[in-house]
């Protein structure tokens, strides 16, 4: 029954990798879908942004109809979404392919967890989610390197279709094996929360991805998404406060530690997603590594984070939250402001030495803290706060998209501007899009003193979002630092959370 579990786990992190790997390619105009960075941007953040606006329906879905029913249309859906995303016929299409997997990833995620709390006994419950939990590494390592693996030798669309054969697997195991607990005390869909809440991101992303293309900051457009998608999201805070049984209980902020924890880890995951975008073009495009390559460049990273989890949890149990974990978000900012070294002919080792450092320092933050973190909340609060803790990582997800990504596309465009000088009105509009079409307008027009200039620009707005994310990254240590600086009350359950 756990295999089960843990295939369909094994979805959500494969595909929350797989397509940084796609993404220079999806950019090229002739073998891709000659996609701008905003649609590259919304690709991959519509994906966390649904799947973290749909978490809270799916656990009251299942408590209603059956974990194991709503675990099983999640799987059809996302099956049916990776086969669309596939053979998208354009940058829109994928991007709403996209949307459906995040959808269908947030029915497993929940139910997944409920399968084992109501069919595991306490005493075996723990190495349970341990081993569900596993899946997180092993996607996160599999998935680019099957996907680079798979555009070298097909077609782009084909690192989605690695999820069709996981998903029939999961669809039969479930029928055959699982079994299907829903709750006595059903909870109450939450149709208004779910709206505000995902209209409001999407507000807030659009005003932030396209303050950064198509003109600029200036157009009242823009202000105005980010001004509404604020309003909506205060109006969710609101309607949730009111509620008896939230599906998103702000008043869990009250608790000071429980509110600096969960910042800083969407800080964190806002930094990395970011990251990550921007250093598959840095490998792909600037460096023109092949596919199989780039993915292979992840290991470092992804091995790094199987490490320091375990680590850091032992380390914070015997010195505290405060010192193990304040100290790997600061290694992590050194991290981000070591990008600055990377440049078309950097060593490879370097860039897999300081992947392996990120990885490390992110694994030896996020487990302890986010136990931490729970472990601060009364019993009857704890499933609340996973729920809370789980949907702020996915928004820092859909944020570090729409924020670095936007400041490697703006910079880039200001950067480039000045090598376009003289070039026909029609191909300097082409060219100044990103990175990947000066390169083909290059091509095209036989220029290619242009493909320098482009990698210059582009490692120039590269290490311009590499030092916003570490000045970020190390703000939130110091503030991590501050909030559990002291031991309390709480103490002895933070330290055998951490522990376990």
């Amino acid at each position: 029954m756990l295999t089960i579990l843990v295939v369909s786990s094994l979805l959500i992190w494969i595909d929350s990798t797989v397509l940084g790997i796609a993404l220079e390619r999806l950019a090229d105009p002739v073998e891709g879908l000659g996609a701008t960075p905003g649609q590259l941007q919304w690709a991959i953040g519509i994906y966390s942004l649904l799947f973290a606006t749909a978490l809270f329906a799916a656990g009251a879905l299942g408590d209603r109809y059956g974990h194991r029913t709503v675990l099983m249309v999640g799987l059809v859906v996302f099956g049916a979404s990776s086969a669309w995303a596939a053979w998208a016929d354009g940058p829109t299409s994928l991007i709403i392919a996209r949307a459906t997997m995040g959808l269908g990833g947030a029915l497993l995620g929940p139910t997944s967890m409920a399968i084992i709390g109501w069919t595991f006994p306490p005493e075996r419950r723990a190495g349970a989610i341990a081993v569900w939990s596993s899946a997180a590494g092993l996607g996160v390592a599999v998935g680019p390197v099957l996907g680079g693996l798979l555009i070298d030798h097909f077609w782009w669309g084909s690192v989605f279709l690695i999820n069709l054969p996981i998903v029939a697997a999961g669809l039969l195991g479930a029928r055959l094996v699982l079994p299907n607990p829903r709750s006595p005390q059903r909870r109450r869909l939450d149709p208004l929360g779910l709206g505000l809440s995902t209209i409001g991101l999407l507000g807030l992303s659009y005003g932030l991805i396209e303050g950064g293309h198509q003109g600029g900051w200036s157009r009242w457009q823009v202000w105005a998404s980010i001004a509404a998608g604020l309003v909506l999201l205060a109006g969710f805070l609101y309607s949730e406060w009111r509620e008896h049984e939230p599906s998103f209980d702000p008043r869990l902020f009250r608790n000071r530690r429980f509110a600096t924890g969960n910042l800083v880890l969407a800080g964190v995951f806002l930094t990395l997603t970011g990251q990550s975008f921007y250093l598959a073009f840095y490998l792909q495009g600037a460096r023109g590594m092949s596919a199989l390559s780039a993915g292979l460049m992840s290991l470092p990273s992804a091995a790094g984070v199987v490490l320091g989890s375990p680590l850091g949890a032992r380390l914070a149990g015997r010195f505290g939250v405060a010192k193990v974990c304040g100290t790997a978000l600061a290694a992590f900012a050194l991290c981000h402001a070591l990008n600055l070294t990377y440049l078309v002919d950097t060593s490879l080792v370097w860039v897999g030495l300081v992947g392996a450092l990120a990885g490390l320092a992110i694994g030896a933050t996020v487990a302890p803290t986010t136990a931490a973190v729970i472990a601060t909340l009364p019993m009857d609060r704890i499933g609340a706060g996973s729920a809370v803790n789980n949907a702020i990582r996915q928004v820092g997800s859909v944020l570090g998209v729409a924020v670095l990504g936007t400041i490697v596309s703006s910079t880039y465009q200001h950067a480039i501007a000045p090598s376009l000088t003289g070039l026909p009105a029609g191909a300097r509009d082409a060219a100044s899009v990103s990175a990947e079409a000066t390169r083909h307008t290059a091509g095209a027009i036989h220029r290619p003193d242009l493909v320098g200039a482009a990698n210059d620009a582009f490692l120039h707005a590269m290490h311009t979002a590499a030092v916003v994310a570490a000045c970020f990254t190390l703000a939130g240590a110091i503030i991590l630092t501050l909030a559990f600086r002291q031991r309390v009350s709480a103490t002895p359950k933070v330290v055998e959370a951490v522990r376990r």
